[in-house]
């Protein structure tokens, strides 16, 4: 006997997405929608409709907040809640992590898709379990909860959250694992599993979940913090339709998305011009030399390259043909985790307003190419920590857009490029001492999610406050993460000196922290950053990228013995070439030139530093203010002598006044010798293209260079042929690996 159907008019919902997917791509609009009757008719009860739900999204994430324990979603708010349709297109969206809005869209047609209707049934009080990157998630850290709403018999929508966990059970303790090369690597995963009924969580799925991770309290906790979201979302519905009526409510929804998509495609007309953008970033991983897995133990590049195409219709396009390919480490990216990227970028420059909904989903034509890190197609590979591909690649889309608003006037919106917001530390251990004694305990800072905002074309970037991926960016408290991770204490957080990219205007600077371990054994390190390639595709207009990262830590330390005999310890390491770590500290100390690194083993009193990352600068460095520059001086965020090398400013620290005095004749004559050097060392266009072609030919480039090209070469024939056009190479030409 075959079930009956929860669709609308005796539609099984599977026939509803369907019907929608044909009339978006039939009329170009969402559900072949021409005229938004209700708020021609009525706008007031349209407005008034829309923010009613919003405000409900809003109130459910602010309620869910202090039901979570994980510190990452208490102190940093990284969960969101949003309302969607019943073929599962996002209606409105509450503040927050905007970047899993679209992920949970996916979740829900996956579950569409595979005749979820059916089996294993879909009814009210169910509640589904997501982490899956291939069935609409970033990474499997990322949990998502999603429950249907239900209207007498028909299925009416869902309600989704997404909070952050701290650790996921997976090949080391942490939320972003670098080491992880396969899927078996990711820690627990739920694809797409329903997981309670009747509006409760089952008791075997908790129990499970709970053995499956490091950190079985937080896990509990925020599951109960969705549920108890989605379920004041759910109320908020029943509460609408009761005032406004069914009928209101269900073409409602397809106008507001609808609108959204014209939002899009207006803001696009006003704010960018016509035409081809292209850009290019790289992200490198230094693994030869630290991987676990023999397959994993190369130094590798992946090649962003992306092509922006805007219309005159404000129809917009983004391809990311020419992309390199996975491979066995964690940074590859599945499609939730590429729609979450774009989709949180263009709700903060090009979508932001009253109408964030998957409209703007439906006005964005993608190009993910098979094979590339941007769609492996691999399902056994790592999805763990796509960000290491995600940052870069829209890092570019981000300078196509600036390229587009600093020529229609808009400068202050221009940005060329974000910090980093790779894991600064991440691991965790045992406590071997104190009231804790036995308990796990995991690295949970959550600082990445203030970085340095590169520069606009009119200011300076905004210093420690800003991640791409977090609109509503915090750095958090040193007292909250270590009440949380009480085996890793702090003894300073203070400015990172030369953190920033420079220029005219230069990027957000940024903190550098020490921290040592206490009370501990079995504890493991590691953290993901860049390698010796800055991540992102420069500053803009003669702007400087911002520096890139580095590690430094002492292991078999005396600092057990300083503390005793109150000494004086290491505090920072603003000056690298006299360090405080050499100066003060016996023992081994170990300085990397990259960011990223595999787990290591740590004892009690080792002693680490790590640094959050800066943004890019805009616009030439001689052009920037003497009087900024002096500022900047005061303010720690640069050294004398990065300002003399690199803006020509002569300045000398007056113990007297505790300021930096510029010697202006001095730094004038600099500075005309920094523009004679530029002649001296420049060169044509032609020069220059023999110089890199001759790389090219004469087999000069590093290993890791040539087989990022090669990649690019083979999975792309688009991006090869303008590639081989350019260096005037045949049509056959591939890179040689050696």
């Amino acid at each position: 006997m075959s079930r009956k159907t929860i669709g609308w008019n005796g539609k099984t919902v599977k026939e509803m997405l369907e019907e929608s997917e044909k009339l978006i791509e039939e009329k170009k609009s969402y559900h072949g929608i021409q005229n938004l009757s209700l708020k021609e008719e009525d706008p007031f009860r349209y407005e008034r409709a829309y923010a009613s739900l919003r405000g409900a999204l809003v109130s459910a994430r602010e309620t869910a907040l202090h039901v979570a324990a994980s510190p990452i979603v208490t102190e940093i708010g990284e969960l969101c809640f949003a309302l969607y349709t019943p073929e599962g297109d996002s209606i409105a969206v509450s503040t927050g992590i905007l970047v899993h809005v679209h992920t949970m869209s996916e979740g829900i047609k996956f579950m569409i898709r595979e005749g979820y209707e059916e089996d294993p049934t879909i009814n009210q009080g169910d509640i589904f379990l997501n982490n899956d990157p291939q069935c609409g998630n970033v990474h499997t850290t990322d949990v998502q909860t999603l429950i249907p709403i239900f209207w007498e018999d028909e299925l009416i929508g869902w309600a989704g959250g997404v909070t952050h966990q701290i650790d996921i059970g997976g090949i080391t303790p942490g939320h972003t694992l670098v080491s992880s090369i396969q899927r078996f690597d990711d820690g627990a995963y739920y694809t797409c599993r329903k997981i309670g009924s009747n509006d409760k969580i089952w008791r075997d799925h908790m129990i499970g979940a709970k053995k499956s991770v490091r950190s079985p309290m937080y896990w509990e906790l925020d599951e109960k913090c969705r549920l108890a979201g989605n379920l004041m979302i759910r109320d908020a519905v029943y509460d609408f339709i009761k005032r406004e009526g069914i009928e209101y409510y269900k073409q409602f929804m397809r106008e507001a998305i609808e609108e959204g998509r014209r939002i899009v495609q207006e803001r696009v007309k006003e704010r960018l011009i016509p035409g081809r953008y292209r850009a290019s970033s790289f992200m490198d991983l230094p693994m030869k030399d630290q991987a676990w897995v023999p397959i994993a133990r190369e130094d590798k590049i992946s090649n962003h390259p992306i092509e922006v195409i805007v219309k005159e219709d404000g129809s917009f396009s983004l391809s990311f043909d020419g992309a390199s390919a996975g491979g066995a480490n964690a940074f590859n990216c599945d499609k939730g985790a590429m729609e979450g990227g774009q989709w949180v970028l263009l709700t903060q420059i090009l979508i932001y307003g009253d109408k964030v909904n998957d409209g703007a989903y439906f006005a964005v034509e993608k190009d993910y190419p098979l094979g590339t890190w941007a769609n492996p197609g691999d399902p056994y590979l790592s999805y763990q920590a796509p960000w290491g591909n995600l940052i870069p690649a829209y890092t570019t889309m981000m300078k196509c857009i600036s390229y587009g608003l600093f020529s229609r006037g808009f400068r202050e919106e221009v940005v060329p490029g974000y910090g980093f917001t790779g894991d600064s530390i991440q691991g965790g251990g045992v406590f071997s001492a104190g009231p804790l004694l036995g308990e796990r305990w995991m690295l949970s800072t959550f600082e990445i999610s203030g970085q340095g905002l590169g520069a606009s074309a009119v200011r300076d970037g905004l210093n420690w406050g800003y991640a791409m991926w977090n609109p509503e960016a915090d750095l958090g408290d040193v007292e909250t993460w270590e009440l949380f991770q009480g085996g890793i204490p702090y003894l300073s957080r203070k400015v990172k000196p030369n953190t920033p990219g420079h220029g005219k205007f230069r990027g957000g600077a940024n903190y550098g922290s020490v921290a040592f371990i206490a009370n501990s054994e079995k504890v493991e390190f590691f953290a993901g950053r860049e390698g010796l390639v800055f991540h992102g595709s420069g500053g803009m207009h003669g702007g400087y990228p911002n520096a890139t990262s580095y590690r430094l830590s002492g292991t078999n330390t005396n600092l057990e013995e300083i503390f005793r005999n109150k000494q004086d310890y290491p505090i920072d390491d603003a000056d690298p070439s006299n360090g405080q770590f050499e100066r003060f500290l016996k023992g081994d100390i170990k300085r990397l030139p990259i960011g990223t690194i595999y787990p290591i083993a740590l004892e009690n009193y080792d002693i680490i530093h790590f640094a959050e990352s800066g943004g890019p600068g805009y616009g030439d460095p001689l052009e920037r203010r003497v009087d900024s520059i002096k500022r900047d001086l005061d303010d720690g965020l640069y050294t004398s002598d990065i300002v003399n090398k690199v803006y020509g400013v002569v300045a000398t620290y007056d113990d007297k006044s505790e300021e930096w005095l510029i010697d202006e004749e001095a730094t004038k004559k600099r500075q005309e010798d920094i523009r004679n050097e530029r002649k001296d060392k420049s060169m044509t266009f032609e020069e220059y293209w023999e110089y890199e072609r001759k790389k090219l030919t004469e087999g000069k480039l590093y290993e890791a260079v040539s087989k990022m090209y090669s990649e690019s070469l083979k999975l792309s024939s688009k991006w090869g042929k303008e590639f081989r056009e350019f260096w005037k190479f045949p049509e056959d030409f591939q890179m040689e690996v050696k």
